[in-house]
Parts: C-alpha cells; structure tokens; sequence
C-alpha cells in the first residue's frame, strides 16, 4: 500500500452507505488517485466493483481482512 493512499473507514455501514460514501468521496478527488475503503457489509464484495464499473472507476485490489474487505480504487476521469 502506497504511504500517500489515504483509508476511508466504512466499517459498521451497510448497504447502500459504503457506496454512498465512497461516491462522495471520490467525487471530491482527482482523476487518477486512490482511495482504500475498508467495509463490513458483506454486501460491498458485490457493490463495491459494481459501482466503480458504472461509475467509471478502477477496481485496482480487493482483499479480506478481519470481519470485512478492503478495496483500492482508482478515481475515473468521470464521475
């Protein structure tokens, strides 16, 4: 993980919220940049890359981790 890709902490949100979210968030962001974001809902396994694929976005990483998933996701041009 690179040190200047900044987390955004979605656990304890269900769905839709962890999406919501990281619309806003990334809207707010260059195209191009990353954002880590860290969920619970077991339902962002689905969301999540269905949201950067309409979005435009780019799914760069999934991972488990401990009672959730993270994603890398890289800014589209679009929004």
């Amino acid at each position: 993980m690179a040190a200047d890709t900044a987390i955004y902490d979605l656990k304890g949100l269900n769905c839709p919220l962890p999406v919501l979210k990281a619309k806003k968030r990334l809207a707010g962001m260059k195209p191009g940049s990353r954002l880590w974001l860290e969920t619970t809902d077991p339902l962002a396994v689905i969301d999540i890359p269905a949201f950067c694929s309409d979005a435009g976005h780019q799914l760069i990483e999934t991972a488990a981790m401990s009672g959730g998933h993270r994603f890398l996701v890289e800014r589209g041009e679009t929004v």
